[in-house]
């Protein structure tokens, strides 16, 4: 089975390549990247007027399967995410039971199977039930498919069981994505603490709660040497902490979230539950650093969060509503929106953020380029035609978006997953 790219804005931030090209992939494997390739056995699509990238990698989903069904499935979480233009995914471990032995892991790999186009990696638990006390079980999970290790969700508090994870995780090339929060200072927050808080008149959590734990784990992260990969950051602080660490050889990587670059902590005053996650959503001042590490590269790595929860969930008190938003089908129209449109952010930076770095990071060594021999994996967008999340439209079975019906400038065209053309609708 042959398909030829046609005429398409090649930009492959591995090669430095951004040019007019045509790619021809056959039997899942690109064959060959150039001017005009005529190849009359394939399948054609002109990509005139649109950038054809690497696959798109979101390394941060919360799939709920298996255990929580009602909020998603690993097969409604990879439709929500081929609707996006996302070719593969990476899925936390807080389901039920914990992705914290090989079984689990296995399981995981088994639906994804079944699940239909699209890769899922696996993301193990760095302790048991992730508890935060005993460390979970490393290799066995690595040996059943595991990319990474993460508490996410629930951050680990004790120092010393952090060293040893990154200890152990250091010995296994496992990076730890971590979910930085100092619980003693979050509290019972459920905002930003600040203008949010203060007008709504609930409890506030202060930047530095999740600045204290970076700072905890880039020092541990220096002390290991250990790969670790900051998880949704949200503040200022933050990002000057991991631009200190890169500038020290600290082997650190991180990630911001497609709203935590788009929205600030006024999107709560109205107390839209679809507006409520964790980290909080942050002042203008936290929303421009966060823009401009991602500018610098300082955060490598733009992925989603997603995070379905059930309507009724989300029609709760504010404070009792569950943290978390679904994000697959929006988190590149606003990553081109928010920053290629407004924030000048080239598009090989953006490009990068959403393939070639989160691939290097899970050790995903054919994927995230375009080049002879990659996987035929590629995500086909523009920057000209504009999209709008419609309710109706969501593959998800979470509906909890702040997004839905707002009108973005970029659109994903389709997604290419194993030399299979999969339009996006």
């Amino acid at each position: 089975m042959k398909l030829l790219i046609k005429n398409g804005r090649v930009v492959d931030p591995r090669s430095d390549t951004d040019d007019t090209l045509d790619i021809l992939i056959e039997d899942g494997t690109i064959r060959s990247v150039d001017k005009r390739i005529r190849d009359a056995k394939a399948e054609v699509f002109d990509a005139v007027g649109c950038v054809v990238a690497p696959g798109f990698i979101d390394m941060h989903v919360h799939l709920r399967e298996p255990g929580f069904e009602r909020k998603e499935t690993i097969a409604t979480g990879m439709a929500a995410a081929l609707a996006g233009g996302f070719t593969g995914v990476a899925c936390m471990p807080n389901t039920d039971p914990v992705n914290d032995n090989g079984s689990v892991t296995r399981f995981i790999l088994d639906r994804a199977e079944l699940a239909g186009p699209g890769s899922v990696y696996p993301i193990g638990a760095i302790t048991k039930g992730s508890k935060g006390e005993e460390l979970a079980l490393y290799a066995e999970m690595k040996e059943a498919g595991i990319r990474a290790l993460s508490d996410d969700g629930m951050p680990v508090r004790d120092s010393g069981v952090m060293r040893r994870a990154m200890e152990y995780a250091a010995s296994l090339d496992l990076p730890i994505i971590d979910h930085a929060e100092e619980p003693a200072l979050t509290g019972s927050g459920v905002v930003n603490e600040g203008e949010a808080s203060v007008r709504m008149g609930v409890g506030g959590i202060p930047a530095e709660a999740e600045a204290v734990a970076v700072y905890r784990d880039l020092l541990l992260a220096g002390l290991t040497n250990a790969r670790v990969h900051i998880a949704h950051v949200s503040t200022r602080l933050s990002v000057e902490a991991i631009r200190w660490a890169k500038s020290r050889g600290v082997r650190v990587t991180a990630e911001a979230t497609p709203h935590h670059f788009s929205l600030t902590e006024s999107e709560v005053l109205s107390y839209d539950t679809n507006a409520k996650m964790s980290p909080p959503l942050r002042s203008a001042d936290d929303v421009k650093a966060v823009v401009g590490g991602i500018a610098d590269g300082t955060l490598d790595v733009i992925a989603s969060d997603h995070a379905p929860h059930t309507y009724e969930e989300k029609v709760q008190p504010f404070d009792l509503a569950p943290n978390g938003i679904i994000g697959l089908q929006t988190a590149v129209p606003l990553a081109l929106d928010r920053l290629v449109r407004h924030s000048k952010i080239p598009v090989m930076r953006v490009v990068e953020a959403l393939s070639t770095k989160p691939a290097a990071i899970l050790g995903l060594e054919d994927k995230g380029s375009i080049a002879p021999g990659a996987d035929g994996d590629l995500t086909i967008f523009s920057l000209r035609k504009k999209s709008c999340l419609k309710y109706e439209d969501i593959k998800s079975l979470g509906k909890n978006s702040p997004f839905i019906d707002r009108k973005l400038q970029g659109c994903v065209e389709c997604a290419v997953i194993a030399g299979v053309l999969y339009p996006v609708d």
